[in-house]
């Protein structure tokens, strides 16, 4: 061993002189194929630390993009699991039978027929191939891996932490250009791409820190570290001017308040359906009065608010509704199949028309997605690429509902509490953009999905009562 490691030292010094740099890496690739081998479950937790740290290289050959080092190594789980699915099934059939698992191989199953009539096979092949390694790895993996339910915290701890490096990075950078709002949009980069999935990112955390800053099973250090936490992913929250992740966590706080009501989800539901059905009818009218709103995206956090609603000069609202009209017009030509999965950026060009196109429109149609989780679905996949996401979604809503309502253990409740209302202020942000292609937002939002799944079929505290009950009484 001693001979190998200065064999190592003179081989890297020599690489080094000659600026072969590469080989620096073999120590880490090492200890990534050990954990792989030895204990997977220490290597996922060692990605989701080191995802908000990886850098994402844009758009490389084939206009498909690459998180650097996590991706990778994602799939390489990926490669594993599936080997070890073929040698011998070792995934819980109660995983398998849960309606949200049923609801994303709906979802997969149509994303890989779209991509079979897809007008550019390679890139929605790529679309799919990205999909399966994180829903493979951050949801199915990820159920075994919160059977232990210490998991389910370290999980978030693994990604706030180095997470909190990056918000300091971009307040320092930020800080060098005063803190004004235009800056805001790119100070994070290299690490996130801009402020909108950064502070997607901020807010699904928040509750998490407000659960482990009250936590009274933790220390009063480890209290006081979340609690100072929380001030630092307020203060980022407010700098970063991501107007989506505001109203995503206002969202959040009225489904916690529901929560507390006791309020059925079958009844939220309704209620939403017949909001959407109302702004449907009175859409003009709707329409007129956004209209007359002016407020441009400012410093000032008021004028910043209002500004959410300004589809007159705010460039970015503008832009939005560019890409949204673009995207239905997609959608009316195809609506069955649609374009092909991650096929939108390189479509909706010859779809936008000149009165609605903006300052930041382009031509080429090079300037990114459909910016909506639902929209970019719909005419990229058609009806049943956006209603299977859907359901995923609704499935997991239902899901975290009920286990609210029926958990007897306090702590446990309050875990799926904070997951849920991570989740929803994702769900919420995805109706204004869409990042569950990049590493930074799947993690954690399949992550969230396999937290509630694990605790409704490992730690669903009821039925281990009823169980108990049942099998006393067959004595």
């Amino acid at each position: 061993m001693l001979a190998l490691t200065l064999v190592f030292i003179v081989v890297n010094a020599v690489c080094t002189y000659f600026e072969f740099y590469y080989f620096n890496l073999i120590p880490a690739v090492i200890l990534v194929v050990l954990l792989a081998i030895f204990s997977l479950d220490k290597l996922i937790l060692f990605v989701v630390f080191l995802t908000p740290l990886a850098i994402n290289l844009q758009q490389l050959e084939g206009g498909f993009g690459l998180s650097l080092p996590t991706e990778p190594i994602i799939f390489g789980i990926m490669l594993i699991f599936i080997f070890k699915q073929l040698h011998q099934n070792t995934m819980d059939i109660k995983v398998m039978k849960h309606p949200i698992t049923i609801a994303i191989i709906v979802n997969l199953v149509w994303i890989f027929v779209t991509c079979v009539t897809s007008d550019r096979p390679v890139i929605s092949f790529k679309f799919l191939v990205a999909r399966l390694w994180f829903v493979t790895v951050f949801y199915f993996l990820s159920t075994q891996l919160f059977k232990n339910y210490k998991n389910i915290k370290r999980f978030d701890w693994l990604y706030i932490i180095p997470f909190t490096i990056i918000i300091f990075y971009t307040l320092y950078e930020h800080s060098l250009m005063g803190f004004e709002e235009a800056p805001a949009n790119y100070v994070m980069s290299p690490f996130y791409n801009d402020h909108t999935i950064y502070g997607a990112i901020l807010a699904m955390f928040f509750p998490a820190l407000i659960f482990f800053s009250l936590n009274k099973k933790y220390s009063g250090s480890i209290k006081f570290a979340a609690f100072v936490l929380l001030l630092i992913f307020i203060v980022a929250l407010i700098f970063s001017y991501t107007r989506a992740a505001w109203l995503s966590l206002a969202v959040a706080l009225v489904v916690y308040i529901l929560l507390l009501l006791r309020i059925k989800f079958k009844y939220i539901l309704i209620a939403f359906a017949g909001a959407v059905s109302l702004a449907l009818i009175f859409q003009t009218e709707i329409v007129m009065k956004l209209e007359r709103n002016r407020q441009d995206a400012s410093q000032d956090f008021d004028k910043h608010i209002q500004s959410i609603s300004n589809i007159s000069t705010d460039a970015s609202n503008l832009e939005r509704l560019n890409r949204w009209n673009a995207a239905f017009r997609m959608f009316a030509q195809r609506p069955v199949f649609g374009w092909g999965p991650g096929t939108y950026s390189f479509e909706y060009a010859p779809f936008q028309e000149a009165r609605e196109k903006t300052i930041i429109s382009t031509n080429m149609g090079d300037k990114g997605n459909a910016h909506s989780e639902y929209i970019g679905p719909l005419c990229e996949s058609g009806v049943l690429g956006v209603l299977s996401f859907v359901a995923i979604i609704l499935c997991t809503l239902s899901t975290g509902f009920r286990l609210y309502y029926s958990l007897k253990d306090n702590e446990t409740k309050k875990i799926v509490l904070v997951t849920l209302l991570g989740f929803i202020t994702y769900i919420v942000h995805g109706g204004l953009n869409n990042f569950l292609d990049t590493d930074k937002a799947s993690v954690p939002f399949w992550g969230f999905v396999a937290m509630l799944v694990a605790i409704d079929i490992y730690h669903n505290n009821k039925k281990v009562e009823e169980e108990v009950v049942v099998s006393a009484s067959s004595n």
